[in-house]
Formats: C-alpha cells, sequence, structure tokens
C-alpha cells in the first residue's frame, strides 16, 4: 500500500509480507492524492508543482495536466481511474498552495474545480467550477455516477460538507444533474470510496469525538453506518484478493479492517 505523507514531502509503502512501513519517494513535491492504473502505473496528485503526473515503469513522471487554458492549476488533491476507459478525474481545490505546511503560497490563477483527462488521447476538460472545495471523488460501481466531496467549511464556515452526486455523460466528459448526495453536520468528508453494492464510505474528519472516522452511505444518501476513529481521517481504499479489506489514512496513523462490503473495481 502506498500513502502520502504530505508535511514531510515525501511518499509511504507497507508491505504486508513484513509488516514493515518504508520511505518509496524521500521527495515527492507534496503529493496528496494517488491511485493506480489498470496497468499498475502509479498517479500522484502533486500540491508544490501543481500537477497530475504518473510515474511509468522505471519510476519517471509524466506530466498528465499542469495548465488548463494556459493557466497553471491550484493544486491538485484527488485522483481517480476509470478502470475500463483509463479516462482519469481529479480534483483541484488548492489546498497546497495556500499554506507552507503542504506545499507552498502562490495566486490562485483558475477557479476551484473538478477535471477529466482523456484515456486515450490526454485532452484536458473542465467538468464544473461549482463546488468551493472540490475534494475526495469516486464513481459508483455501474461508473454512471461521479461523487465529489465538498471540504467547503474550511474555508467557508457557514457551508455544510456535503457529497454532491452527478450524473456522467458523454462517456465522462460531461456532467449532469447535481444534486445533494449526504451533508454532514460538522466536520468534513474527506476521500471517499464506493462498494459494489453502490454505499459510499466517506473519511471524516474535523467534527470532534463521535464524526473523525468513516460514514457510510447508501445509494439513496441515507447514513447506514460508522467506523469511529480517534482521529480526523483523510482517506480510505478498499484492498485485497477480494477488495473487502478497507485501509484508511488518519492524521498521524494507518488503521484497517475487514468488511462484509466488497469495493467497487475502482482505484
Amino acid at each position: 500500500m502506498v500513502f502520502s505523507d504530505i508535511p514531510n514531502n515525501r511518499q509511504m509503502r507497507w508491505d504486508e509480507a513484513t509488516g514493515t512501513v518504508s520511505v518509496m519517494r524521500p521527495s515527492s513535491n507534496y503529493s496528496n492524492g494517488n491511485t493506480f492504473d489498470s496497468r499498475g502505473r502509479e498517479l500522484s496528485c502533486e500540491h508544490q508543482t501543481a500537477r497530475v503526473v504518473r510515474y511509468e515503469y522505471q519510476g519517471d513522471p509524466t506530466v498528465l495536466a499542469e495548465k488548463f487554458e494556459g493557466k497553471r492549476l491550484n493544486a491538485p488533491n484527488d485522483v481517480i481511474v476509470h478502470p475500463e476507459t483509463g479516462d482519469i478525474f481529479f480534483t483541484d481545490p488548492g489546498y497546497g498552495s495556500q499554506g507552507y505546511y503542504e506545499g507552498n503560497v502562490r495566486e490562485f490563477e483558475l477557479p476551484t474545480a473538478v477535471y477529466h483527462i482523456d484515456g486515450q488521447n490526454g485532452k484536458l476538460t473542465k467538468l464544473t467550477d461549482e463546488i468551493r472545495k472540490p475534494n475526495g471523488l469516486c464513481l459508483s460501481p455501474d461508473y454512471r455516477t461521479l461523487y465529489i466531496a465538498d471540504t467547503a467549511p474550511t474555508h467557508f464556515p457557514a457551508e455544510k460538507a456535503k457529497i454532491f452526486a452527478f450524473t456522467l455523460q458523454d462517456n465522462g466528459r460531461r456532467l449532469t444533474g447535481k444534486r445533494d448526495f449526504a451533508v454532514l453536520p460538522s466536520g468534513i468528508h474527506d476521500g471517499i470510496r464506493a462498494d459494489m453494492d453502490g454505499n459510499v464510505w466517506a473519511a471524516t474528519g474535523f467534527g470532534g469525538d463521535g464524526v473523525d472516522g468513516v460514514h457510510v452511505y447508501a445509494p439513496d444518501g441515507t447514513k447506514i453506518g460508522q467506523i469511529v476513529l480517534p482521529e480526523w481521517c483523510a482517506n480510505l481504499c478498499f484492498v485485497g484478493p477480494h477488495r473487502n479489506r478497507v485501509f484508511v489514512a488518519g492524521s498521524q496513523s494507518i488503521y484497517t479492517i475487514y468488511t462484509g462490503a466488497i469495493g467497487a473495481n475502482i482505484t
């Protein structure tokens, strides 16, 4: 398993065979969200360089996105890959350009937005800029719905944290039917993933006792479960041969649990 240690500007690796954690990349350009494509290549969102990169088999990065319409991206945050088309979706809320703790400080050249990279020709398309702080994202198991977590309360205290749902059109190149999927009274949803039953699992934090951990929402947005943890959580993923093991990245810890749910085949 690979995860980012953003403030220390490195990527870490946990080896299941030995149970050890080691530094995989001692310099990661303050990477945040990572994932893998169907060919086993790692994709990373870099705060410091404001780009999305793919690491090739020899370890060299290929830049997939760094500018849109001639303007520099803010600080890409999270990324997913469609397992069939190779299309890439990523969010750009700009957190990594608002402080030196997780990147650097610079003025935004673009609105916060969600983007699509065509898996065949690499064309970059803006899907929406109507979400104040688009953060974690995931696809439904049938690939027809894109869920996006809005962490607006971090900079707009009057706003509620929400997960929005959009219907994918034109093979993922256009979003329609924006709707509220889940609303969190306090705290924020960060990284999200779907299981094969269409439930959405959300790493959650900044809400205090009883909120931090993982919240699970049914396909209609009803909260049906929760894993309570002693610290805020930023991301999660399903792993293993049966995709029934969940890893959760907390603020200072990594947690794991086997579940009765099976993760959707989407990284």
